[in-house]
């Protein structure tokens, strides 16, 4: 008499790899939107450090040419030049040793949270020209105190470095 052994062949069933597929969308459903505010908020971050970097440049440049601030970024067209290369006291740019100063940035600045370069200027608090004409526009300089700010993601909103996630910030 032989005796017949079942044997089973090693192997996962189609119904245990199905609850381990749902589990892992499950688990992806959830780690996946993290990621993407994590970069929002890398670019937001960048922009604040950005914008006091900015400041402090613009602050640097008001004390070594009288306290006046610098010409080309109150233009109609941004003129980064005053800030990547040297300059003198009346805020001309050049290259040789009479231009003493600067330069006060390696490269013309960009917005992360836009990639824009251009300032819109203005005269009065920024938040007085929210929406109002700097499509296209990184930035919004103040033209009377050298202050300057970032725009959001879609240009309509000035960034609110105090509270990054507020509503006026258009991602």
């Amino acid at each position: 008499m032989t005796v017949r052994r079942t044997t089973r062949k090693g192997g996962f069933t189609l119904v245990e790899i199905l609850i381990v597929v749902i589990i892992l969308g499950i688990l992806a459903a959830i780690v996946i939107p993290q990621f993407t505010s994590a970069s929002q908020d890398a670019r937001r971050n960048s922009l604040t450090s950005q914008l006091q970097t900015l400041r402090s440049q613009i602050e640097l440049y008001k004390l070594q040419h009288l306290d006046t601030i610098p010409t080309g970024l109150a233009a109609s067209t941004t003129d980064w030049s005053q800030f990547i290369g040297k300059t003198d006291q009346t805020g001309a740019t050049g290259t040789t040793t009479a231009y003493p100063f600067g330069p006060y940035m390696q490269a013309v600045p960009s917005n992360p949270l836009n990639g824009l370069s251009d300032c819109k200027v203005v005269t009065a608090d920024p938040t007085a020209v929210v929406g109002a004409g700097q499509t296209g526009k990184g930035f919004v300089f103040n033209s009377t105190n050298g202050k300057i700010w970032g725009t959001s993601a879609k240009q309509a909103n000035i960034f609110d470095e105090a509270s990054p996630t507020s509503t006026n910030n258009d991602n």
